[in-house]
Formats: C-alpha cells, structure tokens, sequence
C-alpha cells in the first residue's frame, strides 16, 4: 500500500564549499531532527539544498539563529513500491490534469521493496488528490 501526504519542505542557501553541509547535518542531528529526504544543486558559490524533515518548525528556528536564509514550502511525499513504472504512472497522470512538476527526488535501495519520491508541483492539493485516486494503481 501507498502512501502519500502533503508535507512541509525547506530549502536553505549555504556556502558551496567542503564541511558546510556536514555542519548543517550536524546541527539538525544534535537536535533530533531526521532528515527524510534530501537534494543538493550547486552553483559556483553556493549549494541549495533541499529536505524533508521530521519538525520543520524546530528545523527552521534552528538553522535560521545560525544565520542560514530558510525557505519553506509544500510538497508531495509518496512512498510507493520500488518497481519499474512507479514513477511514469505518477507523472502522466498529473500531466493528464494540468498538473506541473517542478521538480522530484527519489531514492531507494535496489532490493528494497519501497521508494520515496518528493514532488514540488505547480498545485499539491490537486495533485494529492488525483495520486490518492486509487484508480490509478499505484
């Protein structure tokens, strides 16, 4: 069985060099807060970094008193079986109904039997409904 909800993401700005990353992780573990899912797109001077959290509240107050400039946002969280075609479903049935993706992570390990994709979408309540559909057979 699926699952998928609307979950809370962050994306901080931090310098694009080495241990910056490492000191982030660092933070949020001695606080308790797991990271469920996470990207990184580089520039030259700086990373973007994008996550899935376990407390978003205490995540933002945490890196923001550290002077790292957070941006928060909705996005869909869909654990779904790690099997070929998972991920074609998904995006041609919002593309069916007008619904964008911006942009998507994934990750499993190849012998496990789920994977967890996050999806920034041009609409997250439109497409928490049409992927809830159970119809499409995810």
């Amino acid at each position: 069985m699926k699952t998928i909800r609307i979950v809370e993401q962050i994306a901080i700005f931090i310098a694009n060099k080495p241990g910056t990353l490492a000191a982030v992780c660092d933070a949020l573990a001695e606080d308790k807060i797991n990271i469920y899912g996470l990207t990184v797109s580089d520039t030259v001077d700086h990373a973007v970094v994008r996550m899935v959290v376990s407390d978003t509240r205490r995540a933002i107050a945490l890196l923001e008193s550290r002077g790292i400039l957070v941006i928060e946002n909705d996005v869909i969280m869909v654990e779904n079986d790690n099997r070929p075609g998972s991920l074609s479903k998904i995006a041609k049935a919002l593309s069916a109904t007008k619904v964008n993706i911006e942009y998507a992570y994934l990750a499993s390990m190849p012998t496990a039997r789920k994977g967890l994709l996050i999806l920034r979408v041009g609409d997250v309540k439109k497409a928490l409904k049409i992927l809830s559909n159970p119809a499409l057979g995810l």
